[in-house]
């Protein structure tokens, strides 16, 4: 049987293995059974994105954590972060997401977070999985008479919403701002208007009427588009971009430019060395990140340690180094001082923080990194084998950087959540870009697409 988790969990087709509500089932047990202790009732807390299939998968979860005699604490709509921030916030032994982050609606996944609100290490997440795949699980459910309850958390978003705005700094407010946000028809939907509202800006938002079929549907911090053109026409001072479960976001200048995460990162880092808060002078990023953030770090005088992309390695790298923050170029950012996991209303709020110490403007502050120019080409493939396995790929590869040599590089790497090869190009020019990630992309379309 192939491995049911990815790097960010269990994900795929809603209603096709995995994702089926017999498994779903069995999450729910599982993760009931291995929270229970002597004279104690677990607690599970369940919240999901806005995708059609949710309500499948949230009364299969329900079902299973109850037959193992856990609660379960249904809180509907709410982003990642949010379910992390809540889990520990309502003493609950674990929570889990129903999302699939910015993958469209057919898609869905299973997320889960410990009673800390961090996300399962790899170890723990290997025995979970043989224990949901084990034969003895539905045997191990308990008595009728110590089964568990359901109960719907009404209040569950306004306590998140309190969380967030006490990340940004107290002696700031957003008066005056006019601030675009595309919501991405997901998770974020309800929260980020009434955040940035109560904050004080003029918000303007976008996509924020899901219908479960149109969650990252041409919006989202993957098509940022209409945000920009959004921001330019009403002559906003910035827009933020959420994927589907917000953990992620993307900023838009006033001037309608697009900012990738790595920019985001280098202006909010750039304001903590000069505030003091960055700590160990260090910040953890990912063989994705553009060639222009090292740069600019190097010209700051800050450290920089690069993970495999993911975020749950970005954040054990930070927690073992004590490090602040620490992302990846798509927006995915993490604030230690402030959540214990990726939170894209965290990271537009430290963003706006930046704006309000610099006392300018995106655009300007945008200038502290240069983006080299990057292409990415994302290949569906029939398996998975070891790239360095098949001859006529690493041939390719190694003529592209050859001819790239210090002005530019390569990396090439398979998705970890669905059947897609990543082919990632930087170059100095996007002409040069453009031909030699196509070059590599065509010979693996050959031979594993």
């Amino acid at each position: 049987m192939a491995r049911l988790f990815g790097t960010d969990g269990i994900r795929g087709v809603a209603n096709v293995y995995p994702m089926t509500s017999e498994m779903a089932l069995r999450v729910g047990r599982a993760i009931a059974y291995i929270s229970r202790k002597k004279g104690h009732t677990p607690r599970i807390l369940i919240g999901k994105d806005t995708r059609l299939s949710g309500y499948m998968l949230e009364n299969a979860l329900v079902s299973g954590i109850c037959s193992m005699g856990a609660d379960a604490l249904i809180v509907g709509p709410m982003t990642t972060p949010g379910v992390a921030f809540l889990t520990v916030s309502m003493r609950a032994d674990a929570g889990i997401v129903i999302s699939a982050s910015h993958n469209p609606y057919q898609d869905n996944g299973i997320k889960i977070f410990s009673s800390d609100g961090f996300k399962l290490p790899d170890a723990k997440e290997n025995n979970f999985e043989k224990l949901i795949t084990s034969d003895d699980l539905p045997s191990l459910h308990v008595d009728p008479s110590d089964m568990g309850k359901a109960y719907r958390i009404d209040d569950a978003r306004g306590r998140y919403i309190v969380f967030l705005k006490n990340s940004f700094p107290a002696e700031y407010t957003l008066e005056g701002m006019k601030i675009v946000l595309d919501c991405a028809n997901g998770a974020t939907y309800k929260v980020a208007p009434e955040v940035f509202f109560e904050l004080g800006a003029e918000v303007i938002p976008l996509f924020h009427e899901p219908d479960g079929k149109n969650i990252n549907k041409d919006c989202g911090s993957q098509h940022p588009e209409t945000l920009a053109n959004e921001v330019v026409k009403n002559r906003a001072d910035v827009g933020f971009a959420f994927d589907g479960d917000g953990d992620r976001v993307i900023a838009v200048d006033e001037k309608g430019n697009v900012l990738t995460g790595d920019q985001m990162i280098a202006i909010c880092t750039s304001v903590m060395k000069k505030k003091g808060t960055l700590k160990k002078n260090l910040v953890v990023n990912t063989v994705m990140s553009n060639i222009g953030m090292g740069l600019a770090f190097k010209e700051l005088g800050v450290k920089t340690i690069t993970t495999k992309v993911g975020d749950r390695y970005v954040l054990a790298e930070m927690l073992a180094k004590d490090a602040s923050i620490g992302g990846e170029d798509s927006g995915h950012i993490i604030f230690s001082d402030h959540h214990t996991t990726g939170d894209g209303i965290i990271a537009a709020l430290q963003l706006l923080s930046a704006m309000k110490y610099e006392g300018k403007p995106l655009s300007n502050l945008a200038k502290i990194m240069k983006v080299f120019p990057q292409r990415l080409i994302n290949i569906d493939v029939t398996s998975k084998p070891d790239i360095n396995t098949i001859p006529e790929i690493v041939k390719v590869i190694q003529e592209v950087e050859k001819k790239l040599g210090d002005k530019g590089r390569v990396l090439v790497r398979y998705s970890g959540t669905q059947n897609m090869c990543r082919v990632m190009v930087e170059g100095p020019t996007e002409k040069d870009t453009e031909i030699y990630c196509r070059k590599i992309a065509d010979v693996i379309t050959r031979k594993i697409g």
